[in-house]
């Protein structure tokens, strides 16, 4: 059997980021720090899935966690500098889609962007 030619880290990065919901919620963030509940509108996720994405994402070290203690308590998450090195990726996939992917029909189901 051949063996794979491709670099391991190649490989792993290209695994992390082609989960489910990731990439996405990478994008979300860019901007600023969000709270769970703006995260989950914005890209149509089930909590469940963002919140073991968010944990995923926490130890690779892509997301950090805060929490303020007000009441009720607050939790934001925002990119590491490692998760912020990949706005220039996401970026150029942005432009790639733009420029590649045709616009969505008006009568399309967006069940493809929305966690069943």
């Amino acid at each position: 059997m051949k063996q794979s030619t491709l670099c391991p880290r190649f490989e792993k990065a290209v695994s992390l980021l082609s989960q489910r919901w990731t990439a996405l919620v990478i994008y979300q963030m860019l901007d600023a720090p969000q709270r769970f509940g703006a995260i989950q509108s914005a890209i149509g996720v089930s909590g469940k899935v963002l919140s073991d994405r968010l944990k995923d994402m926490e130890q690779e070290e892509l997301v950090k966690r805060d929490v303020y203690p007000e009441t009720p308590v607050i939790i934001e998450y925002s990119l590491t500098d490692k998760g912020r090195s990949l706005e220039p990726v996401l970026r150029d996939i942005e432009k790639w889609s733009q420029d590649w992917i045709p616009p969505k029909e008006p009568d399309e189901s967006d069940s493809d962007h929305t966690q069943k």
